[in-house]
């Protein structure tokens, strides 16, 4: 969720977890596509569609005309405003079943944010009547919208709790976590696209220098990895030791694969850097 919402404040936040088949293989089939309650009414209506992205091209910009209701199949997209004076912010960071450009369906005239494809995207692209009729109308659509609204509420709430009571570090920590899509069901790793580390620190609210030293822990310790001279990002599950442990008490309800990683090095390292 968007600690950006709160343009005054110093950071902004992802407004959902990124969803990892995000970085989907174009050989692949594409079950998504196919079952998607939402991407099977957009094909062939008046009104609707599924649109593709290419990594980096721009969806809408600040300003324009708020028209439509976006709703993503597959890719990562980031938002992002740019103030007046010229200061820009990352306000999301969104994935396989967020939807954006809502305020549309307020009466919202113009976009308030910048949606740009982090990686290849598919998205429906609902115009603003069709949209109205498709969730009055419709109660899978209906409840798809409820469920990410309601969503996307509490973990505002969250966000704010993390941005007021955690460290730098631990909200650095969360934040992965998130993009990865860990809930503690146990999966051992996940992976993101690579984002930089002047992203990463305007979202978690710190500095550059900060990340890359929590980034390098992060690395020595097993718990993150680059794969290869690729775009993506290697996230392991050990990664709650940092969110949840204030000490060194055993972790309840996730399970661990990475037998190598060394707990206590992690809370002695902690220890020394606090």
């Amino acid at each position: 969720m968007v600690r950006g919402v709160l343009l005054s404040l110093r950071s902004a936040n992802s407004t959902m977890p990124i969803q990892l088949s995000s970085l989907h293989d174009p050989g692949k089939p594409r079950t998504i596509l196919q079952s998607d309650p939402l991407a099977r009414l957009a094909r062939n209506a008046v009104g609707r569609r599924v649109a593709e992205y290419r990594k980096n091209e721009v969806i809408f910009s600040q300003a324009m005309a708020a028209s439509a209701l976006f709703y993503i199949l597959e890719g990562t997209v980031m938002l992002k405003v740019v103030s007046n004076s010229g200061k820009e912010a990352i306000v999301g960071i969104l994935g396989a079943g967020d939807f954006f450009g809502e305020g549309c369906l307020t009466g919202q005239p113009l976009c308030t944010s910048t949606a740009v494809a982090m990686t290849d995207c598919s998205i429906v692209r609902l115009e603003k009547q069709s949209a109205i009729r498709l969730i009055r109308d419709e109660p899978d659509v209906s409840e798809l919208f409820l469920r990410y609204l309601l969503s996307r509420n509490m973990r505002m709430e969250e966000d704010l709790v993390d941005l007021l009571f955690n460290t730098s570090e631990k909200r650095l920590a969360r934040l992965l976590l998130q993009l990865a899509k860990f809930h503690g069901e146990g999966k051992p790793e996940a992976v993101i696209p690579k984002i930089s580390q002047e992203t990463l620190a305007g979202i978690v609210g710190t500095t550059r220098s900060r990340v890359s030293l929590f980034m390098n822990k992060f690395r020595r310790l097993g718990l993150v990895d680059y794969v290869g001279h690729t775009d993506v990002l290697k996230v392991r599950c050990a990664l709650f030791n940092v969110v949840l442990h204030d000490g060194c008490a055993p972790m309840p309800n996730v399970i661990f694969e990475q037998p190598s990683l060394n707990v206590g090095k992690y809370c002695a390292e902690r220890q020394l850097s606090a």
